[in-house]
């Protein structure tokens, strides 16, 4: 097989869709002889802001001079980059040879037991504990969890830090539609004994992250309870136990990033206090200021204003909104907008009403994309209009400002088919 007959077998997986479980995961990994049980990594979950925590670490900890790998998702510019060594996606002959020697192990699982046939997703991760647990071992690995954790095809390795970004109402068919269903779920990411960091806003899924942390006798760590940030305009101090870090500055903007910062910050210090790392806190600093993460709140063009985000629920739209309102001094912008199934896009979309001048409808090119008609009869305006080709549309767009949302996907589509 050569690249693209290997990315074409991995995405035809997406057609077994989504399949809860992690049987298949520990079926095939124990086939490659259990090389989740060689890595030091570092597990990330939550609703949102994972990948940008990642980041965070990735930066903070290869500034330290350690070696690094990452596995998150979805991809944005390439497919290589879901598995990535000091933030450089792994080669094309790397995807090779991991899928073959992913295949055979999944046609194996497929033809000798009852379990069914392997995800992409479970392929994509198998590929990963197989690179950095066997070919290319490294200091550290940080994960990014897919959906959910308990059920989540990264959940079979056993962490030294978790890292428990938020908990929202996402993907509701699958994990619950309350919050203590969802964070009971979520709340699996911690491991008897070993810290967890949370930022939970929610008072349920507060209480039943607590719960799990007493009963595990893991490390609790919590933000606006151990943890504390003081924010003025685009810097904040940072504070936790004795230590305080004032004026930190990041490239990535909007007050959640601040939160996301403090996570790995507080996570970088953990490993220090236990000798996981020797950390330099000014190269540390220097690390996470220097972060860009594409696709997140990503000016692409000034004249006219063009912004794309991959704002893909209703906490990380709520999140968008605010950016955009303190951050560009916009009053209102033009919505371009796409999104996939199971997503709340009625409330997704009375969230960007507080932003929006005119909602410009579309669809695209994913299995799970919803159609521009489905999303049109959801989108509370009036000022709303369908979008049949979204390139051209975007190529001649002459507003004043254009924010490009609702599914990662879709950015990460925009983002190929016009070069940004």
């Amino acid at each position: 097989m050569n690249y693209l007959d290997s990315l074409y077998w991995i995405h035809e997986r997406t057609k077994f869709g989504v399949k809860p479980g992690v049987k298949r995961m520990e079926w095939m990994l124990e086939r490659l002889n259990n090389p989740q049980h060689n890595i030091r990594g570092i597990h990330v979950g939550g609703t949102n802001g994972k990948g940008s925590t990642v980041a965070y670490l990735r930066a903070a900890l290869v500034d330290n001079g350690y070696e690094v790998g990452t596995f998150t998702s979805p991809f944005i510019e390439t497919f290589n980059e879901r598995i990535s060594l000091n933030g450089v996606p792994i080669s094309d002959d790397e995807v090779v040879e991991l899928v073959q020697i992913v295949k055979t192990v999944s046609e194996d699982m497929d033809e000798q037991t009852d379990l069914g046939v392997a995800t992409e997703f479970e392929i994509i991760t198998a590929m990963m504990f197989v690179y950095f647990g066997k070919l290319h071992p490294v200091d550290f690995v940080i994960i990014e969890a897919g959906l959910g954790i308990k059920n989540d095809s990264t959940n079979v390795f056993n962490p030294i830090m978790a890292i428990l970004t938020s908990i929202g109402l996402d993907h509701t068919d699958i994990l619950g539609d309350t919050y203590i269903d969802i964070a009971r779920d979520k709340g699996d990411i911690v491991k008897p004994h070993i810290p967890v960091i949370y930022a939970v806003k929610n008072d349920d899924a507060l209480k039943v992250i607590r719960s799990y942390a007493e009963e595990r006798h893991a490390t609790p760590i919590e933000f606006d309870r151990d943890i504390d940030i003081v924010s003025e305009d685009d810097e904040f101090t940072y504070r936790y136990k004795d230590y305080e870090l004032e004026t930190i500055v990041l490239e990535m903007i909007g007050e959640h990033q601040k939160e996301n910062a403090a996570l790995a910050i507080t996570a970088l210090i953990e490993l220090n206090e236990r000798n996981y790392i020797e950390l330099d806190f000014n190269k540390m600093i220097d690390g996470i200021e220097s972060v860009y993460w594409t696709g997140r709140i990503e000016q692409v063009k000034e004249q006219p204003l063009m912004i794309l985000d991959g704002a893909h629920n209703t906490e990380s739209v709520s999140a968008l909104t605010d950016t955009i309102k303190k951050y560009y001094h916009i009053d209102k912008m033009d919505i371009l907008f796409s999104a996939i199934k199971g997503k709340s896009v009625r409330k997704m979309a009375e969230n960007l009403t507080e932003i929006a001048d005119r909602f410009y409808i579309t669809d695209f090119e994913f299995p799970k994309s919803l159609t521009k008609e489905d999303i049109y009869q959801d989108v509370p305006s009036d000022n709303k209009e369908m979008i049949d080709d979204y390139v051209s549309f975007i190529e001649n767009y002459d507003g004043d400002g254009l924010l490009i949302t609702g599914s990662l996907y879709f950015i990460s589509e925009v983002k190929a088919k016009l070069n940004f």
